[in-house]
């Protein structure tokens, strides 16, 4: 069902669950292109872009938003037809423009004037809250980045790796979202994207630092990350070459004793088995060798 809010002369269409007849309204009223209705129709995220026509633009951006166990980033859509008069915004999956819509109702129906007098600064309000909701998200991976850099030297690496797998599928999510609308953006200030109001670049201008800042930021952790997951691989490389050393030894000093109390352990008559101070100079010997060993390991510095 297309909902509408009257903006002076602009409107505001929204369309939270669209069906077919949404659609065919778009394609019989507005003459939409039907590859822009097909890309509504697609279950499959699209690539942020912006398609221009000679009377109207479509735009899909995305958001980043966590799961509902809050441990994984998946990207939302967000499509937007853009005239000179109004503004048409598909589906509910941004609850952000749901909320905008909501409000924009509201001050509506109690007779409030509106700080609106074009579509794309209309635009550039709804592009500027979804910005701002993706700001916070960024920032908590980079919590996540200094939290597994705090546990980096914990002993229970299964966490450790957990964390760093996990931040790192974040981090390569944000590169997929913010990047391309990097270019969109500055599509948006350098004017190739001419919109239908003069004296815009200032304020596209303004996504785009933003959208830079944001793609800054998830570079940086990126480096970290990445960073962090070497320190890591050396870390378990270097406790499992200590350990494989200590077991190493720990063979090299048993195996001797190994040898000489399985040759007295045979059922035949061996040299001094009789005699009474037999297991003394066996024990002896044992000893003595265990001695031996480890002075030797010592002094090379092998323990």
């Amino acid at each position: 069902m297309i909902e509408t809010v009257k903006i002076g002369t602009l409107r505001w269409n929204h369309i939270n669950h669209p069906t077919e007849e949404d659609f065919d309204f778009l394609l019989n009223k507005y003459h939409v292109h039907t590859l822009d209705i097909e890309d509504c129709k697609s279950k499959v995220n699209q690539r942020p872009k912006v398609d221009s026509y000679d009377d109207y633009y479509f735009l899909i951006l995305h958001f980043p938003i966590f799961d509902k166990l809050g441990k994984f980033l998946r990207a939302k859509e967000t499509k937007i037809f853009w005239w000179e008069e109004q503004i048409t915004t598909i589906g509910g999956s941004n609850w952000v423009i749901g909320k905008m819509f909501q409000e924009a109702q509201d001050q509506e129906n109690r007779g409030e004037r509106f700080d609106v007098g074009t579509t794309d600064a209309l635009l550039y309000l709804i592009i500027e809250a979804i910005m701002k909701e993706s700001f916070p998200v960024v920032r908590r991976i980079g919590d996540d980045v200094d939290r597994a850099n705090r546990e980096l030297f914990d002993k229970k690496s299964e966490k450790v790796i957990e964390r760093i797998s996990m931040t790192r599928k974040n981090i390569i999510l944000l590169n997929t979202v913010i990047k391309p609308q990097l270019r969109i953006f500055l599509s948006f200030e350098k004017g190739n994207v001419e919109g239908y109001a003069e004296n815009m670049e200032d304020y596209w201008g303004n996504i785009h630092d933003n959208y830079q800042k944001m793609w800054d930021m998830v570079e940086d952790y990126q480096e970290l990350i990445e960073g962090l997951s070497r320190t890591f691989d050396s870390l378990m490389a270097n406790r499992t070459n200590e350990v494989m050393r200590i077991l190493t030894l720990i063979s090299s000093i048993i195996l001797p004793l190994t040898f000489i109390t399985g040759i007295y352990g045979m059922n035949i008559d061996l040299p001094g088995q009789h005699k009474g101070v037999a297991f003394s100079l066996i024990l002896g010997t044992l000893i003595t060798i265990v001695v031996v060993m480890v002075i030797y390991f010592k002094k090379k510095r092998w323990m």
